[in-house]
């Protein structure tokens, strides 16, 4: 206990010479430390000082500060791995988190917080932020408004709030690779949003989230961002027996119609992305999953204004795989962005963790191949640490195995395709519609009465085998 509180003394003591020293400031990474006592909103040192700039170091490195399969310039089918993948930092769960959970308080403080939500801890939080995508080698970040920006009185204050750190980010980002993903605004954590937001049975908590979207938008737009979510966290119902479905899902589509309009207005070019997610916190929300997103923007007139943000861990609650989200996503055109994280199985709720399955990573890169990558969306980690994980180097740590856990899935894919083995079974398995009355049959040129014909001449058709476990093991012997 004696040497912990020395060592602890030691390393404030280290900050405040090197706080005082000319040269480039450091601020440790320690949890006893802080960067500038706290008030500052100007600190522009390192706050990363142990941490260099992560190299691609190959399969056989040692380093976990390196990666080991993402190598982002290299060329694999066509396309550079960078522009395959087009990662991007999650704000909210890097910079925001805190570990805690339904069961539990906080138990990460990083060194340059101060415990507070100020408007200068908020700049100084966007500092740490491009940093870690400078060393991390990550050239897009995407968030929401109250992640980055608090609250204030009114609408007016807490906008001047936005303002002000997005001007900050847009000076950042310039002379700099770093663009924004896409932005989005938080409909769910406040209170006025307990029935939701588009949904909301108060026509004032509508217009309210209807001028937070306006404004959400405009700073996406401001900031060069490539598209714009919705995520309709609360956009759903508890009970059926207090909602008029019916006419929260006008509403809803009267909202996002409304959106699509002032997109044009303002000229903002990005694409409208909306993320599916099947429960929690409502019992059910309306964006279930991929194929009840695609019906709700066919019903109501919006497709072609619309593409999915899929995540992982959503088609997990949906009872699909990832894979299947993001195949029908993309035979209906619909695959515009991919939130990459995971779910644990043995535990029911969204706990969005970093993506480590080879596996699934294949699966996941076999539908952005076929998608013919997914441009001008991408991979964002909306994956947080494990509320067990407290050190600052983690945050990098998590960030590399996911980006080498795709990368390795990329890799696979080329495999497979190279190989060809896998792309012949499924052609051969569909080849009796390769013949003149499978054309008919897909061209909707033949009838009822043509099919009869057909069956009377051929007699009981032969039903050959699905070939399910070579599939799998081609698969497999790739991983």
């Amino acid at each position: 206990m004696k040497f912990k509180m020395i060592l602890q003394l030691f390393l404030l003591a280290l900050v405040v010479s090197t706080v005082n020293a000319e040269g480039p400031q450091t601020c440790m990474a320690n949890l006893e430390a802080k960067c500038d006592g706290g008030s500052s909103d100007v600190w522009k040192g390192e706050f990363f000082p142990g941490i260099s700039k992560i190299k691609y170091e190959g399969p056989t490195s040692k380093n976990p500060l390196s990666y080991k399969w993402y190598n982002a310039e290299e060329e694999i089918l066509g396309k550079k791995m960078k522009d395959w993948f087009r990662f991007s930092v999650a704000f909210w769960h890097t910079f925001r988190g805190t570990g805690a959970d339904p069961f539990g308080a906080p138990t990460k403080s990083w060194p340059w917080e101060d415990g507070t939500n100020s408007l200068a801890m908020a700049k100084r939080r966007m500092r740490a932020h491009f940093e870690f995508m400078d060393k991390l080698g990550v050239e897009r970040w995407c968030f929401h408004d109250r992640d980055i920006a608090p609250d204030g009185k009114t609408l007016v204050e807490t906008n001047a709030h936005l303002d002000e750190v997005v001007a900050l980010a847009k000076e950042l980002q310039e002379g700099t690779k770093i663009k924004l993903l896409w932005g989005t605004a938080q409909l769910f954590f406040h209170p006025r949003y307990m029935h939701g937001a588009a949904t909301s049975s108060e026509v004032g908590v509508y217009a309210y989230a209807a001028a937070q979207v306006k404004k959400a938008m405009e700073v996406t737009h401001y900031l060069g961002g490539e598209n714009y979510v919705f995520w309709g966290g609360r956009e759903g119902y508890q009970s059926l027996l207090n909602t008029d479905m019916q006419r929260e899902l006008d509403h809803l589509a009267r909202f996002l119609k409304a959106a699509a309009d002032y997109k044009k207005k303002i000229g903002f070019n990005g694409t409208l992305l909306i993320e599916p997610k099947p429960q929690e916190p409502t019992k059910h929300q309306y964006d279930w999953d991929a194929a009840t997103a695609y019906a709700f923007l066919q019903k109501y007139g919006l497709l072609g204004e619309f593409k999915l943000n899929i995540e992982c861990n959503h088609a997990t609650l949906s009872g699909h795989s990832c894979h299947h989200e993001l195949e029908t996503a993309r035979i209906n055109g619909l695959l515009g962005n991919i939130d990459a994280n995971t779910g644990d199985p043995q535990i029911g709720w969204d706990t969005d963790q970093f993506l480590t399955d080879i596996g699934e990573a294949t699966l996941v890169m076999l539908s952005v191949v076929r998608n013919g990558g997914i441009a001008p969306g991408g991979f964002n980690f909306d994956a947080k640490l494990r509320r067990e994980s407290t050190d600052v180097e983690d945050l990098f740590i998590a960030h590399i195995s996911g980006m080498d856990t795709l990368a390795r899935g990329l890799r696979n894919v080329a495999k497979l395709t190279e190989d060809g083995s896998l792309a012949e079974l499924v052609r051969k398995r569909y080849q009796s519609f390769d013949t003149e009355i499978g054309a008919l049959i897909e061209a909707g040129k033949a009838d009822f009465e043509t099919l009869e014909k057909k069956v009377m001449e051929w007699g009981e058709p032969s039903v050959p085998s699905g070939k399910q476990e070579l599939a799998e093991m081609i698969f497999q012997s790739a991983l």
